[in-house]
């Protein structure tokens, strides 16, 4: 296929060019960008976990559907927190109005305009806080807009229009992609935007922030914009923001392009709410622990978080598979083609945090080595390929349970993902002789070097033509047979291909220890089999393992080793002692109240993956991790 021209862009106002296509009809949107819809979201009780919410809502007399927002992009799935929306109240010109919930769709609700009337006041809370999904604490809050407001059913989201306000709490400040339209007091209010823009645009909050500027070039820039629940958090060392400095301009690098006016990662750094990372297309919504940006540990096992979704803005945010673009957030997205969208990001964004130091460059081999083993020792590879994941991804991010490396997960198509397109990389760079990489095929892909906030859709078959533009290979076969079908090993000549190979030995790899030091864990999975908690709880077992046989399950203690009292010291001893013995290592266990010893018969001692350069071949690794940016 040639190369993709400005003709085939689809406006970032518009409906997208998959919706046009898709038999959708959009209603005539009564929110129009002379008479938006006004949506005040009052943080003032953020930290206690509550936002009061006012809208003002064009309606028309008669019927009239109001719905909150489901399929979430970036989250790819319906996981609209419906459960949060509380104490809805709705009127017109005063008057209460009585409203009902569809008996089929959860997240629609019904209500009858009286006549003469030309809008609703609703009015509502927002819990802010569930198992898991922590987005408020003491000193920090992040609102995504999604969960805050209600919209007219059936519109095109691009083509409706809302001014939104936020009240924050006293002597608290935000960062936010919005642009500001004024501002009173604890009040600010921002300049009227398209629905899919504010819902594309999150807002961070809290007492304690430090902003620093990336890049900028005129008037645009890149900014990284960090809430922290203590202020010690945010003492970011120079060496570390120097590197975060030369994000931008290794990302530029990479793709040839721009297409945001200006960009804030914003980041929250809070033990409450775990790590995350939600793209948007002129922000990001990064979450992490305390210590993100103080402990190296986190830099090196998250180290990509930033980068991952700052990648977003590009692959995902600009281009983005057709079948995923949708017109508005009620409407379903397909998401077979997540393993271009997150599975290459996946790559790229890891690739950036190595070529911006981030994390240091040499260390790329072990953090492969990492991801290549995790792959190879999942059992459910046997029978779910990775289109599966894909395409099941609204319930694979969803999935709980245990065994999960059975089942399979949502994050396979990211890790596995690396590994397909480092293949792809390491072919093009090797049937070219170095003349050309997957950063040639990034550079095609994402034109014209310079756009506002746009959407380009995509397909497979588009993908694999521009692909073949770059370098004439069986990309569609190569795709059928590490996507399409079951492997019994994640693609693996990208690593002879670049002059390393597999090899598994008792040294801790660096990036499985960083792990370890943030969760608290023992990673045995390469080895018996099993992964614990320091307390000796199994997190989970690699099914037919030594510890598979011997009867370990997730959820299990165990209590003694040897007779000695669990713990990792003791763990590690026998482990090294039984390497010298024909005897099976005696296990205490309990489970639910019962008490029983197992005997794990495992003699080969620890063992953690690494990469090992294969003699006389190029090492290719090295120089796609060296910096890229002049």
């Amino acid at each position: 296929m040639r190369r993709l021209s400005v003709s085939l862009i689809c406006c970032a106002l518009l409906a997208p060019c998959a919706a046009l296509g898709s038999g959708f009809i959009a209603k005539p949107s009564l929110a129009t960008q002379q008479r938006p819809a006004t949506l005040v979201v009052d943080a003032s009780r953020a930290a206690d976990g509550i936002l009061r919410v006012h809208e003002r809502i064009p309606a028309a007399a008669g019927a009239f559907t109001l719905v909150y927002p489901k399929w979430i992009p970036g989250e790819h799935g319906p996981t609209g927190p419906l459960s949060d929306l509380a104490a809805l109240r709705v009127s017109s010109g005063g008057v209460p109005l009585n409203w009902r919930r569809d008996t089929v769709d959860l997240y629609a609700f019904l209500v009858n305009v009286p006549p003469g009337a030309q809008d609703v006041d609703v009015d509502f809370d927002v819990l802010m806080n569930a198992a898991d999904d922590v987005t408020a604490t003491h000193s920090l809050a992040i609102l995504q807009w999604n969960r805050a407001l209600l919209y007219q059913d059936g519109i095109d989201s691009h083509q409706y229009f809302v001014r939104p306000s936020i009240v924050l709490p006293s002597g608290w400040d935000f960062a936010t992609a919005l642009h500001e339209a004024g501002c009173s007091g604890d009040r600010t209010d921002f300049s009227v935007t398209p629905l899919n823009m504010l819902v594309d645009s999150p807002l961070d909050m809290g007492r304690y922030v430090k902003e620093w500027n990336l890049w900028r070039e005129g008037a645009a820039f890149v900014q990284l914009d960090a809430f922290a629940d203590h202020p010690q958090d945010l003492d970011i060392s120079s060496s570390l923001l120097h590197a975060y400095e030369r994000m931008p301009a290794e990302a530029f690098a990479m793709y040839g392009s721009r297409h945001f006016a200006d960009y804030h990662a914003l980041l929250t750094l809070s033990d409450a709410g775990g790590v995350q990372g939600i793209e948007h297309h002129q922000s990001s919504d990064d979450r992490a622990g305390d210590d993100f940006l103080t402990d190296p540990d986190q830099s090196l096992s998250d180290g990509d978080l930033i980068a991952h979704e700052f990648s977003h803005s590009w692959n995902g945010k600009y281009r983005r598979p057709a079948d995923l673009t949708t017109p508005n957030f009620q409407v379903p997205q397909l998401t077979d083609l997540l393993w271009v969208y997150e599975g290459m990001n996946q790559y790229l964004g890891d690739v950036i945090s190595f070529r911006a130091g981030i994390r240091e460059p040499k260390l790329y081999p072990e953090y492969l080595a990492t991801v290549y083993a995790s792959m190879d020792y999942e059992t459910g590879r046997a029978t779910t390929p990775l289109i599966d994941l894909t395409t099941g991804a609204p319930y694979y991010y969803e999935a709980r349970g245990q065994y999960g490396q059975i089942r399979r997960n949502a994050n396979d198509f990211y890790t596995e993902g690396e590994l397909v397109w480092l293949d792809v990389d390491t072919i093009i760079r090797q049937r070219s002789r170095g003349a050309r990489s997957l950063d040639t095929f990034l550079h095609r892909f994402t034109e014209p070097a310079v756009t506002g906030p746009i959407v380009v859709t995509y397909t497979r078959a588009q993908v694999e033509s521009l692909l073949n533009g770059v370098e004439p290979y069986d990309w569609h076969a190569f795709f059928e047979r590490y996507v399409y079908h079951t492997s019994p090993h994640p693609p693996s000549d990208e690593l002879a291909r670049s002059g390393w190979r597999l090899v598994y030995t008792q040294k801790p790899n660096d990036f499985i220890t960083a792990g370890e030091s943030d969760d608290h864990g023992i990673t045995g999975w390469y080895a018996y089999g099993a992964d614990l908690s320091a307390g000796g709880v199994v997190s989970d077992v690699r099914e037919n393992s030594p510890a598979w046989r011997a009867g370990l399950a997730p959820g299990m203690r165990v209590l003694a080793i040897d007779g000695q009292e669990f713990s990792a010291d003791v763990l590690a001893y026998a482990l090294r002692r039984a390497q010298h013995s024909n005897a099976p290592i005696a296990l205490i266990t309990t489970q639910t109240g019962w008490y029983q010893t197992l005997s794990l018969d495992y003699h080969e001692g620890v063992r953690y993956p690494h990469l090992a350069r294969i003699e006389g071949v190029p090492d290719m690794l090295a120089e796609i991790a060296a910096p890229h940016a002049r």
